[in-house]
């Protein structure tokens, strides 16, 4: 099942909330949206051809926590050590951009970066949660590009303004359920202009999705919809304006963007 949130309104705005008009629910079978009520409950017995509505992020975050040096190999080409613990920063729901909406490199950046990251949707409210009930507050898995302004990532030291550019958050095209995915069978690939420029496996990560969440609850609450970003693999590299940049989730889908400049 693929759980999509979507609009007849072709120009409606990726950053569109929960509760507007515009923004409908519903799942995705052989290319037609079946629509449902919200949270994807029962069908309405509406349904349009996929290809013929506008797909938008399929959470609406009240938060998008994310995991930075995840990946041994990553912290290693950015210069750091693998850490003891996971570290975590936010990207604003302002950042969120939809499927094949362009990446927007802002004129103040010479470096802008992709990431492909798998993202973890949560289900329901978790606070203080153990790993081993982690799964019991997941809704599904979604495919996630953290861009990051590399050259101010440096700059600044803290991230917030590197990782917080509308659009550097694209997410999609759709949410997996978590019972409907074998998390140690997923692998995550990231793809600029056809070339494979990174890849790797949850078992690769530092720190699993369950102690990522077990973390994260013990910091603030998760709401249903927030996303958690769960860290980049070795491989990032720099955007060009033109440049094609698809994020794939074996058994998820594939995040597809084009990349342009203001």
């Amino acid at each position: 099942m693929k759980l999509v949130r979507f609009s007849l309104d072709p120009a409606a705005p990726a950053t569109t909330p929960d509760g507007s008009p515009l923004v409908k629910y519903g799942v995705v079978e052989d290319e037609t949206v079946y629509e449902t009520l919200a949270g994807w409950s029962s069908r309405t017995g509406s349904s349009w051809p996929l290809s013929q509505v506008r797909l938008l992020p399929p959470c609406w975050p009240s938060k998008i926590v994310c995991v930075g040096r995840n990946y041994e190999e990553h912290a290693k080409e950015l210069g750091n050590l693998a850490p003891a613990e996971p570290v975590i920063f936010l990207k604003p729901p302002s950042a969120l951009n939809a499927h094949r909406d362009p990446i927007v490199i802002p004129p103040i950046s010479q470096r802008v970066d992709y990431e492909g990251e798998i993202g973890v949707v949560i289900g329901r409210r978790a606070r203080n949660v153990r790993p081993e009930r982690a799964d019991e507050y997941i809704l599904g898995y979604t495919c996630v590009n953290d861009v990051t302004a590399r050259d101010l990532q440096k700059k600044d030291v803290q991230w917030t303004r590197a990782k917080g550019f509308d659009t550097f958050c694209p997410v999609g095209p759709w949410i997996v359920p978590a019972a409907e995915v074998s998390l140690d069978q997923l692998r995550l690939r990231t793809w600029v202009n056809g070339d494979l420029k990174q890849q790797a496996t949850p078992a690769e990560m530092i720190f699993s999705v369950a102690r990522i969440l077990a973390f994260v609850s013990e910091v603030m609450t998760l709401e249903p919809g927030d996303l958690i970003a769960t860290g980049t693999p070795a491989g990032v590299g720099p955007l060009s304006p033109g440049a094609e940049v698809k994020i794939e989730i074996e058994g998820v889908g594939v995040l597809e963007n084009r990349v342009s400049t203001e």
